[in-house]
């Protein structure tokens, strides 16, 4: 509550209060520059607050081990790390002691065949290594994934599949926080919707709320008032 974060003389965030929802997709829209992406490192603790407290369950996020701290917060990022060796290699890297059974498990859920296990992961499209990357982070069990533009670097069939993974991921009971720039995309998955701007809380609410903002600023950034725009969000 009341956090603030970047350099302490020109912080990027100001006083920013919020209770983030423990279901469903909360997307993250704003202008470049608006702080969602120092938000979303403080949500895993890759930033601390210059002033204010972030928590978990109660607790400050600076009391938590950083290490069992990224086993409950999940980090899914724009471009997917992949790591040396095979797909099986690189999901070790979350857990060291993954079996084969819960390797293929874990791909399966991702959309991803088990027969991908032994391929290098090199090899694996854009796609393939975003949900594999999605995959590493599920392993851990996470209370929470987080999820920075991870269709960035996708387009068409590659980005609906991993917006369709995270729908299915947060409809089974995994809240996702998940940036956005794309109001379409928003429109597709948001459940809620925080709307930063100049580095303050500008829009928080349910976006069949947020189409009826007085602001057309917030409307705008939502896609409100595109044609067709009506309805189409997540109820």
């Amino acid at each position: 509550m009341g956090v603030s974060a970047g350099p302490a003389d020109q912080p990027i965030l100001r006083d920013i209060s919020l209770s983030i929802p423990v279901e469903g997709i909360l997307a993250v829209a704003g202008p470049s520059g608006a702080g969602k992406s120092t938000l979303v490192r403080l949500l895993n603790r890759l930033d601390d607050p210059v002033a204010g407290t972030v928590a978990l369950e109660g607790s400050d996020l600076r009391d938590w081990d950083p290490a069992t701290l990224r086993r409950h917060v999940g980090m899914v990022f724009q471009k997917a790390p992949v790591f040396a060796g095979t797909v099986h290699d690189n999901l070790c890297v979350a857990d060291p002691d993954v079996t084969d059974e819960r390797a293929r498990h874990v791909l399966e859920h991702v959309a991803l065949p088990p027969e991908l296990l032994d391929r290098p992961a090199d090899r694996l499209s854009g796609g393939e290594a975003q949900r594999m990357s999605i995959a590493r982070a599920l392993l851990t069990r996470p209370k929470v994934l987080l999820a920075d533009e991870p269709t960035a670097a996708l387009d068409g069939e590659a980005r609906r599949a991993v917006e369709d993974l995270g729908r299915e991921i947060a409809d089974g009971g995994v809240p996702i926080v998940w940036i956005t720039h794309d109001t379409d995309q928003l429109r597709r998955l948001a459940d809620h919707v925080l709307l930063l701007a100049d580095g303050q809380l500008l829009a928080f609410g349910h976006l069949s709320e947020l189409d009826e903002h007085p602001d057309p600023l917030v409307r705008s950034l939502i896609g409100a008032d595109a044609p067709g725009s009506a309805g189409e969000g997540s109820s």
